[in-house]
């Protein structure tokens, strides 16, 4: 009888142990497998969706391995030249234009289109290495200030005075006010100078040569004497014709509102959150370069990410005249990107883009990167003049 009982148990136990095997295997055919699996290489540890801050050692790397010898460019861009920046933001967001990848060039118009696209990531990658220098200036004073008051007090080496200090979250407009009225305080300057020096060597552990700390301190300098009236400068000169700082912040969309990454808190706050997760990253590099565009690619394709815009200003019109255009359209080619992918271009020229509007020297329009790319093999691209004519999308009210 015991006999029995125990072949009994047997039985039973083998066959609960088939079952569970069976339930094992149909789980693990079910299971879905690591994003990252081991061994899938350094730049591809985390999928975009994890994505959440990059170390200060690994963003101090991708700005300096990702980057090129710095080149020559004919001004120093303090800030932008482009009135009609904020123009396509309507249909940026008609378009879907969020989320993913940014990449762009020059000063601080990058971060009014990161604050309206909301990116994942963002690249900014400029053929001078002052611009790089002064945008890691930029993120120290981000970083160091939390509110859009102390970060034009620390631009601008003005402490806004007491009994008119304005809130955090007052107008831009009143802030402007305040700043537009305030002394330059050179003890300030001194301070805040070193302040941002030691941000950028000890907390962003990027080494600085002394050619990147006089070119610190020359852009650092020139915010300090020209305050809001700062502007885009060609050859070293003060030209009246191009707007200041204070004009840029206060323009508008087509539909009249606001909309600098200064104007509103939210932006600002956006912005400044991406700095401090180190995720907005400056590059030396050359459109029609050998190595930083593409490189960019790599690492944005090797973690999963697509690019969503492309700000280039107005760089394809040298390119065309150094006759790098062909080579920059190849190094285009290795980006990821999708049939939304869109280019942010400043069309400018000897006559008037049809899409300009009034009131305003150029005209920002939009392309469709696949678009682009498409025209450009069907050989449609013979001078700057065919690529801001050629398949572009013009400005719209929502």
């Amino acid at each position: 009888m015991k006999a029995r009982k125990q072949e009994r148990s047997l039985a039973l136990l083998a066959i609960m142990a088939a079952v569970w095997a069976i339930a094992a295997g149909v789980y693990a055919r079910q299971e879905p497998k690591p994003a990252n699996p081991a061994g899938a290489g350094v730049n591809a540890v985390k999928a975009p969706d994890k994505l959440e801050s990059l170390s200060a050692a690994e963003f101090s790397r991708l700005v300096r391995e990702l980057s090129e010898e710095g080149g020559y460019f004919r001004s120093d861009n303090f800030t932008s030249n482009e009135t009609a920046y904020l123009t396509v933001v309507d249909t940026l967001r008609q378009r879907g234009a969020s989320g993913g990848a940014y990449l762009g060039v020059g000063p601080e118009q990058n971060f009014t289109y990161i604050a309206k696209i909301r990116p994942q990531i963002a690249f900014i990658v400029d053929i001078r290495r002052q611009a790089i220098i002064q945008h890691l200036m930029y993120k120290a004073i981000f970083h160091l200030s939390p509110d859009r008051v102390q970060f034009l007090s620390r631009l601008f080496s003005r402490p806004a005075p007491k009994d008119k200090a304005p809130k955090p979250d007052a107008p831009i407009h009143e802030i402007l006010a305040v700043f537009s009225q305030a002394a330059v305080d050179e003890k300030a300057y001194v301070t805040n100078l070193a302040a941002i020096r030691k941000t950028i060597e000890d907390e962003f552990q990027f080494p600085l040569s002394v050619d990147d700390l006089k070119s610190l301190e020359y852009v650092y300098r020139s915010f300090r004497e020209d305050g809001l009236d700062i502007a885009y400068r060609m050859d070293d000169s003060r030209g009246g014709y191009f707007p200041s700082l204070k004009e840029l912040i206060t323009q508008t969309d087509l539909n009249g509102k606001l909309g600098n990454y200064l104007a509103a808190s939210e932006d600002y706050d956006f912005v400044r959150n991406l700095h401090r997760k180190n995720l907005i990253i400056p590059v030396v590099g050359d459109f029609g370069g050998k190595k930083a565009l593409r490189a960019v690619g790599d690492y944005l394709r090797k973690n999963g990410f697509t690019v969503t815009a492309f700000y280039t200003s107005n760089v394809e019109q040298y390119l065309f005249q150094n006759d790098a255009f062909t080579a920059f359209a190849n190094n285009v080619r290795t980006l990821p990107i999708n049939e939304r992918s869109l280019f942010i271009r400043s069309a400018t020229g000897r006559f008037p883009h049809p899409a300009r509007l009034p009131g305003h020297r150029a005209s920002t329009l939009l392309q469709l990167m696949t678009v682009f790319l498409k025209d450009f093999d069907g050989g449609s691209y013979k001078s700057y003049s065919d690529l801001i004519s050629i398949n572009y999308i013009a400005p719209e009210r929502q």
